[in-house]
């Protein structure tokens, strides 16, 4: 991959070439979302942030671990919530600006809960996207998610139980049409696919809790999980031809 020569390139001329920039961009995984936790003041659940212990982070630990001498600068475009379209929309405000060497581009767990009238949609956000990052000379990767609860995990606080359903039901019935299609704009636009939740999926057939593996038992990875996103996007960067 280019990165990989960017990256050795900075590592032989620190002073004649330019810093080297990661982008991220997607959804609340990708912005460091973690455990939903009880707010005993509003009785609410809120959400745990922890952007230190996110994939593009310990990516980042990674690749200054062989190369300590080269900075890394990253973009955490990642927006709780948010599905492809919206990343479309603010794709020039969040990434295109900082003109990246490199995008990660991560979404389908909030797509997904569009079912069938959304397929279409976030085809298309996907394919503009790989497109846009393409047509500017950004190396992109569509890189799929992981899976999301499969079951109602029994440490799950009383409120999750309702999107609980809803987020099973969206796992067994709309995500993996929906990274299918991602995978078809990833192949039209050239742009490789580092295929996470092929190894969740096997993780699963292997008899791994999938739920006891997300921090709010629900779709957010715990930390430890992380490392999965990581060591994939590092082994795809620096060993695959």
């Amino acid at each position: 991959m280019r990165l990989k020569q960017r990256i050795a390139e900075k590592s032989r001329d620190i002073h004649g070439t330019a810093p080297v920039t990661l982008a991220f961009l997607g959804d609340s995984v990708t912005q460091g979302c973690f455990e939903c936790l009880l707010n005993p003041e509003t009785g609410r659940m809120a959400t745990d942030y922890d952007i230190k212990n996110g994939y593009h982070e310990k990516l980042k630990q990674m690749i200054q671990t062989v190369f300590p001498d080269v900075p890394i600068n990253l973009i955490n475009a990642g927006i709780s919530g948010d599905t492809a379209q919206g990343g479309l929309a603010r794709l020039e405000r969040d990434v295109l600006c900082y003109h990246p060497d490199f995008c990660v581009v991560c979404f389908g767990l909030n797509d997904c809960g569009q079912h069938e009238e959304g397929l279409a949609g976030y085809g298309q956000a996907l394919d503009q996207i790989f497109a846009r990052l393409t047509a500017a000379g950004v190396e992109t990767v569509f890189m799929t998610p992981n899976m999301m609860a499969t079951h109602v995990n029994r440490h799950m606080h009383p409120q999750l139980a309702e999107p609980a359903a809803r987020i099973i039901g969206n796992q067994q019935r709309y995500l993996e049409p929906y990274l299918a299609l991602a995978r078809q704009m990833a192949r039209k636009n050239a742009v490789p696919v580092c295929d996470c939740y092929a190894k969740w999926r096997q993780l699963h057939e292997a008899g791994a809790d999938v739920s006891g593996l997300l921090a709010n038992h629900l779709n957010h990875p715990t930390r430890q999980m992380h490392w999965l996103f990581a060591a994939s996007l590092f082994e795809m960067i620096f060993f695959e031809e």
